[in-house]
Formats: C-alpha cells, sequence, structure tokens
C-alpha cells in the first residue's frame, strides 16, 4: 500500500539524515501505524476518461466522431496515482481530463488522451511506461511522480536521476514533457508531528531534484509542492479525498490550473500573458526547513526518559 511503504522510508530516510535514536525511531514508527490506519487502504481503482476531448469540453469521443482532416493532439499522462488521478469521484474531475480539455480549449481542436500512469509506481517502474507511451509517439507529456519513491530505498539523487533519463528519452523523441514534482508529503495531516516534518523534509528534497534534472534534460518542471501545499494545508477538508492522501477533484482542478499554462507553453501554444518564474521555495516549504533541530529535539526528549536520566 502506498501510504504504508511512503511513511515506512520517511523513517528510514528521518534515521539516516537525523541520526535518530532507536527510542525515538520506535516513536516515529508508531506514529506512522496510527496514520495508516487513519487513511485506510485505496477503496477502488482510479477511473479512466481516455479517448478524444473536444474544446466544447466533451470527451471522450471516438476518433471516428473527428474530422478525417483533423489530427488530435496526442497527449500522454505518465507517473502514479496522482498522474492516475486516485482520488477523482467523478471522470470530468481526472487531473489528465482536466488538462487534455483545457489543451483542447486553448487549442480550438481535439486532443487525445492516453493514461499509463499506475498507482504505487515509482521512477524506477517510469521506464516501462515510457516503453509504452512511445510505441505511438506522442506530441506531449505529463509525469507526476515522486511520492513513491519512498518505497526504493534509493537516495533523493538517484531517484530524480531516473527521471532524468526518461526525461532525456522522451525528448530526444522529439517529445514535449512537462513534470510535475513530487508533491510534499507535510501536507498530509494524518501523518502526525514529528513524522509530517520527517515526511516533507524528504519529499521537498526530491521535488528540488527533480526540478534540476527535469530542466537539464530539456523538460519543463512545475513545482507542486511549492505551489499547491499552502492550498492543501489552508483547506484539507475541500482539497484532500476522503482517504485524506489523495487529492480531490478540487485538489486535482488546482493542479491541472497550474499545469496547463505550463503544458502550452511546451508546445508553443500559450495565448497569455508571461508565465510568472516558478518559486525555487514557497513559505511553506520554508517554515518546515528546520527538521533536522526537530529530530534533534526528538532525540533529546527519548533520551532524557531513559532510566537513569532526568530532565534538567
Amino acid at each position: 500500500m502506498i501510504v504504508t511503504k511512503a511513511l515506512r522510508l520517511a523513517l528510514l530516510a528521518a534515521g539516516t539524515a537525523g541520526g535518530l535514536s532507536g527510542a525515538a525511531y520506535g516513536l516515529l514508527n508508531g506514529q506512522a501505524g496510527h496514520a495508516r490506519r487513519l487513511i485506510g487502504p485505496p477503496i477502488s481503482d482510479p477511473l479512466r476518461a481516455d479517448g478524444v476531448h473536444l474544446p466544447t469540453g466533451v470527451g471522450p469521443v471516438a476518433r471516428s466522431e473527428v474530422p478525417e482532416d483533423v489530427e488530435p493532439l496526442e497527449l500522454v499522462v505518465l507517473g502514479d496515482s496522482s498522474a492516475a488521478g486516485l482520488g477523482a469521484s467523478v471522470p470530468s474531475e481526472l487531473p489528465g481530463v482536466r488538462v487534455a480539455r483545457g489543451l483542447a480549449e486553448e487549442l480550438e481542436g481535439p486532443v487525445s488522451l492516453t493514461t499509463h500512469a499506475i498507482v504505487g509506481a515509482t521512477s524506477q517502474e517510469l521506464a516501462a511506461q515510457v516503453d509504452a507511451a512511445l510505441r505511438r509517439k506522442p506530441e506531449l507529456v505529463l509525469i507526476i511522480i515522486g511520492a513513491n519513491d519512498v518505497t526504493s530505498k534509493l537516495p533523493v539523487s538517484k531517484c530524480a536521476e531516473l527521471l532524468g533519463v526518461q526525461v532525456r528519452r522522451l525528448v530526444e523523441a522529439d517529445v514535449k514533457v512537462v513534470v510535475g514534482t513530487c508533491p510534499d508529503l507535510g501536507s498530509v495531516r494524518p501523518i502526525p508531528q514529528p513524522l509530517r516534518s520527517v515526511a516533507s523534509r524528504w519529499s521537498l528534497a526530491l521535488a528540488r531534484a527533480q526540478r534540476r534534472v527535469v530542466e537539464a534534460n530539456g523538460g519543463y518542471a512545475v513545482p507542486l509542492a511549492d505551489l499547491l501545499s499552502p492550498e492543501f494545508l489552508a483547506r484539507p477538508a475541500e482539497f484532500f479525498s476522503p482517504d485524506r492522501f489523495h487529492p480531490s477533484g478540487a485538489g486535482y482542478e488546482a493542479a491541472a490550473e497550474i499545469l496547463l499554462p505550463v503544458m502550452c507553453m511546451a508546445i508553443g501554444a500559450w495565448q497569455g500573458g508571461p508565465l510568472p518564474p516558478a518559486p525555487t521555495r514557497s513559505e511553506t516549504a520554508e517554515a518546515q526547513r528546520p527538521t533536522s533541530r526537530i529530530v534533534a529535539h526528538l532525540n533529546r526528549r527519548m533520551h532524557l526518559r531513559r532510566p537513569g536520566h532526568s530532565a534538567d
């Protein structure tokens, strides 16, 4: 299960980066178990709405409904459960559908959506999705991945490198690539403190590394954590689905609104004004930065509770 694995590696990352004592690790492990029970397993698979989407907002429709002299833009969505749209309650809320319809409206022409994203996928499994996408080369690929890389037990740098390799493969095949970088796991309220800060620190570090490799390999990076965390933290009941882990339809809508202008720009179709530069670090992320001090404080507390030690 995604949440189980995510919290497990957050613990591993905390122990590696912060030098947790056995007692502190035990406390965080107990918190992870509590969060897993609150979130629970997914109750269904993601919805699907692949096919041709029209500028009128209608879709998916069969290709036979598109005039023979009109070629739809081929859009492929790769990644994990956030790319697949787990948590959306109706097909129109899926992130792939939202960006496909937005592109169709901007282009004033049809967009063909194909989704290869898989729930639980990591950057290690992205190569197989790229293989599938290149069997019928698309013009534009959207990738959202990172939250499940906690299952890989690989360093952040290696996870980012794996993503960079696949971005380069697509770019070399003349495909435009937009990547929504790793979301901030610190916005998931069922994860208690201080584990939430540990998970946030890890996911934000991965997001920064992803952005570097995506841009270095010719893709477009959209820092979802920096741009969306304040919204998810301020309105969790609205932006999270009932599992309190995956986005709701409103959460996916907010993500699509951020992704769409960059996707239009990638294919030379953006008609709006100049896009503002994406932040390198949001105020939310900056506020969560001193995680190492939290871990150190936790270790000190656990140390003082041991037999033979007393608080000053």
